[in-house]
């Protein structure tokens, strides 16, 4: 059974397409003052998917422009750079207000054999061995700061089960990292470019968190100006988002109102799936 903030979630990821490249998407209503960039990285792929046949997208390298106003629609504008014999390359831009709000250059590879090796998967519980959704609110949202309680009280289209909750419990600075597992909320069906597409879109929820961690702080945190300025992810082989995935992170500098943070996605079994990279502002508000 399919929940219906992941109904909402293929909704907006069902892009309307205008003309030859190009297609309008539209943002959920839930009262941000911005767009997630989350949603932009997967609407811009879905653009991008429908100008490409046959070929799965390996790469995709991203920039976060402008704010995106989440009460009008995006219009996404594809670039068919190139067409070639085993990759083809496709530049994407967002525009809203007459002005573009994020841009995107992805790769895409017809399937192939080749040397295979990876980085083993860390060892952690099953995600059956911990705490669920709705048992951790239940055990401790009224422990929670009032802007994370929120947060986790709405409904959401991707489950996130936390292998650690010690940094939720316990004040402090901690190594920046977290380990999380995460799934759609119902199935996908079989379409591969489709399950890149949620990953990409839930692959920002946590990223830039990560560097917080090592200074005791929160997303919601009103004294910080918090943005995604970079995303990068590369898909390594096929998987499916509707199954738990392991979403290992880190934080191996901050400084200068920046934070660079990566991740890489596992299968339970330990297939290496996935990876990210992303830079994000982290400025302290002035008084």
């Amino acid at each position: 059974m399919m929940s219906h903030a992941l109904e909402e979630l293929l909704s907006i990821l069902d892009l309307e397409p205008l003309e030859h490249n190009l297609f309008r998407g539209l943002s959920p209503q839930v009262g941000w003052q911005r767009v997630f960039g989350g949603q932009v990285i997967g609407q811009a792929l879905v653009a991008a998917n429908r100008t490409v046949e046959e070929r799965l997208a390996h790469s995709l390298h991203a920039y976060f422009l402008r704010a995106g106003d989440p009460a009008v629609p995006i219009i996404y504008e594809v670039d068919r750079i190139r067409d070639g014999g085993s990759f083809s390359t496709r530049r994407v831009v967002a525009v809203q207000h007459g002005q573009a709000i994020f841009s995107m250059s992805a790769s895409f590879h017809k399937p192939e054999e080749g040397l295979h090796h990876q980085l083993p998967m860390p060892e952690v519980p099953p995600p059956e061995a911990l705490p669920s959704e709705a048992e951790l609110k239940e055990r401790f949202i009224d422990r929670l700061p009032s802007q994370v309680k929120a947060y986790w009280q709405r409904e959401r289209p991707i489950e996130i089960r936390p292998v650690d909750l010690s940094r939720y419990l316990t004040p402090g600075n901690h190594a920046p990292t977290q380990l999380v597992w995460i799934r759609a909320t119902g199935k996908l069906g079989d379409d591969l470019a489709m399950h890149q597409c949620v990953l990409a879109y839930a692959s920002d929820f946590t990223l830039l968190d990560t560097a917080l961690i090592a200074h005791g702080r929160f997303v919601f945190d009103p004294a910080l100006m918090l943005a995604s300025l970079d995303h990068a992810i590369w898909f390594h082989r096929p998987f499916r988002a509707d199954d738990w995935l392991l979403y290992a992170q880190d934080s191996p500098a901050s400084g200068a109102g920046r934070a660079f943070c990566r991740g890489t996605f596992f299968t339970r079994d330990g297939e290496l799936v996935a990876s990210t990279a992303q830079e994000g502002l982290i400025r302290l508000r002035r008084e």
